[in-house]
């Protein structure tokens, strides 16, 4: 009895270990199950979040009526607060209008298929710090997108953006693509005249007064203003304002990094603020 208590000891305390090892491994399985069933879930809300995103999704530009074509966008920009109020890049806006042409600044908005319409819009107030730009439409308000928390995005996250790549190039049909947020890094000053980084530029990042969102995705220089959101909510975290570039402006088109920056959004919300 002794000697087959002893063996039976030893069996008892490995079988007690198997156990456990065995329930961590099935809580560990779950967990996993979990994250991917979760990141599997905001992949599938994202069609339905696009569809409710692209209404509220414009180009930024000007009218002149003498121009061909008359209307001219450049960036991209997104309905807020109560619908009148636009938000886009500070570099988006053009320097000087031709008053004397009476060219003015407004918003495209397309109307489906190669339809589209013009809404003048004043600027309102401009950050060239932080390259934002608030523009006020009247009349009839667009569908506004929500502001995000501030600082709520964290590194890791899967996001998504929406605007108009290239512009003119491709027409008024806003294309959505996936962004990871790589790092939250110091920013380049931006100014009016800057529309993208370049390799000296990259240089600067220690001397920025503010942070900016890094992001492995692939922008292009019509994508400027556009919304960063969540692909679950549509919550706005930031603003899509300039991509990295390897060689001359040409490359952002024809060989893209696919390294691009965003504002963060608690500067929108700042400047939105100043003209309450």
């Amino acid at each position: 009895m002794l000697g087959r208590n002893l063996a039976t000891g030893p069996q008892t305390t490995r079988q007690r270990a198997l156990r456990a090892a065995l329930h961590i491994i099935v809580l560990a399985a779950a967990g996993t199950v979990a994250a991917v069933s979760a990141m599997s879930a905001k992949a599938q809300n994202l069609p339905r979040t696009v569809a409710q995103i692209k209404p509220s999704v414009v180009g930024v530009g000007t009218l002149l009526k003498t121009r061909h074509p008359a209307v001219v966008f450049v960036g991209t920009g997104f309905a807020v607060g109560d619908g009148l109020s636009i938000i886009t890049n500070a570099h988006v806006i053009p320097n000087q209008l031709d008053a004397a042409r009476k060219e003015e600044l407004g918003i495209v908005i397309s109307g489906g298929g190669e339809e589209t319409s013009f809404r003048p819009a004043r600027l309102v107030a401009l950050d060239a710090e932080h390259d934002l730009a608030h523009l006020r439409l009247s009349g009839t308000p667009l569908a506004p997108l929500a502001l995000a928390g501030d600082d709520s995005a964290a590194e890791g996250e899967e996001l998504a953006f929406t605007g108009y790549p290239l512009g003119m190039r491709l027409g008024l049909h806003a294309a959505t693509h996936r962004a990871l947020l790589a790092a939250i890094t110091p920013a380049v000053r931006p100014s009016l005249n800057s529309r993208q980084l370049d390799a000296r530029a990259i240089t600067q990042l220690q001397r920025s007064a503010f942070r900016i969102y890094q992001l492995d995705g692939t922008a292009y220089p019509g994508n400027s203003g556009s919304p960063l959101f969540r692909p679950d909510s549509g919550s706005v975290v930031g603003v899509i304002n300039m991509v990295f570039l390897k060689g001359l402006r040409e490359s952002a088109v024809s060989d893209p990094s696919g390294i691009t920056y965003a504002i963060p959004v608690r500067h929108v919300r700042a400047l939105l603020q100043r003209t309450q």
